[in-house]
């Protein structure tokens, strides 16, 4: 993605790495769209924490951060015995496995990596093995995402008003995004639509990053409430929706995503408006059978009763927080609900749209491997 700051344009990556230094360096997510600015995390645990408290979010991004942080983790062991590695390496996959449960990009790809990592003989092998893997890991997420878009650029006409709900965009992968992807293709090619960005409470991912990344691809949009969606679906003002997914289940396509989307399925539904998710094949979890096992994230009530933001006037881009709720009430914070394979027109993948009950019957195009 290209960002233009202070009338110079550059491409970043989301995620990135310094091996020098063996730090992961990241776009401190939650400073935009007021600050851009990219921070490192020197080591595993840190890594950990800048995924749970949400520096870096997105299921693409914080895949290729938990890829990054095991080969970190792998690569600050100093010694040569293969059991004590293997039982440090297991400690890291742990600690970067339970910053954010709900999401599969981060245990697949950590999968992926300690798979690579099996062929080394020597702990240096192996450390080796794994910046690799990670490394081609971030890479294919960046493949997955521009082929999502050859796919599903099809879907936007010139003259369309497209919904998109939280932020599923570049900054929630390595590049381009899932969501977004269809968009920025339709736009190479030249059509001009108009995208409809719920503001997606309590977070506000929508507003900050979907419309920040929106502005600076110079894409048409709007910020609206997340209640309003139903209203313009009403009215005849929404052609499209498509959304990301945290984890889709391939058994049964079924998908987990940010609170909310299960609510504009069901409105996309009653209105016959097309409900497409965009997913690269790291999404896929082949094992759970049933939505309701999915683990879904409680979050801190904090995120509800306030918001953060930039108060007006501030000279700095300093971020406050203001409390908004009634001062004696609580509450409750569930991070993703779980939309049913019923109410999805299609799910975009890099291999092709398919139906979600199509996944499985497909399963070995769609990267299963038994």
């Amino acid at each position: 993605m290209n960002v233009t700051l202070h009338d110079r344009t550059r491409h970043f990556r989301t995620v990135t790495f310094d091996p020098r230094h063996n730090a992961v360096l990241l776009i401190e997510q939650r400073l935009l769209p007021h600050e851009f600015k990219i921070v490192p995390a020197n080591d595993f645990r840190q890594t950990a924490r800048a995924i749970k408290d949400m520096v870096v979010r997105g299921a693409g991004a914080i895949g290729a951060t938990a890829a990054y942080g095991l080969a970190q983790g792998a690569r600050a062991f100093r010694g040569r015995n293969l059991g004590t590695f293997g039982r440090h390496v297991e400690t890291v996959y742990q600690t970067l496995q339970a910053a954010r449960p709900t999401a599969v990009d981060p245990v697949n790809a950590m999968n992926q990596v300690r798979q690579a990592m099996q062929a080394g003989e020597t702990v240096e092998e192996q450390q080796a093995l794994a910046m690799a893997a990670a490394e081609e890991f971030a890479n294919e997420d960046v493949r997955h995402c521009r082929d999502i878009g050859k796919h599903g650029a099809g879907l936007i006409r010139s003259g369309m008003n497209v919904l998109t709900h939280c932020n599923a965009g570049w900054l929630a992968f390595v590049d381009v995004g899932s969501a977004t992807a269809p968009m920025y293709a339709a736009q190479e090619q030249g059509r001009k639509f108009h995208v409809f960005c719920d503001e997606t409470r309590p977070r506000s991912q929508g507003a900050t990053l979907t419309a920040w990344e929106l502005a600076q691809q110079r894409i048409s949009h709007q910020v609206i409430a997340d209640n309003a969606a139903g209203h313009l679906m009403q009215r005849g003002k929404v052609d499209l929706v498509i959304v990301g997914s945290d984890r889709t289940l391939g058994r049964t396509g079924e998908v987990a995503n940010k609170i909310g989307t299960y609510t504009k399925a069901v409105l996309a539904a009653r209105h016959k408006i097309p409900f497409y998710v965009a997913i690269p094949l790291s999404t896929i979890d082949w094992n759970l059978k049933a939505g309701f096992d999915i683990p879904i994230e409680e979050r801190c009530e904090s995120e509800v009763l306030g918001a953060w933001g930039v108060a007006a006037g501030a000279k700095s881009a300093g971020r406050v927080y203001v409390r908004v709720a009634n001062p004696a009430s609580g509450a409750l914070n569930p991070g993703f609900d779980v939309t049913p394979a019923e109410l999805i027109t299609g799910i975009i993948t890099p291999a092709g749209i398919f139906k979600p009950r199509e996944l499985w019957a497909r399963r070995r195009e769609l990267g299963y491997a038994d």
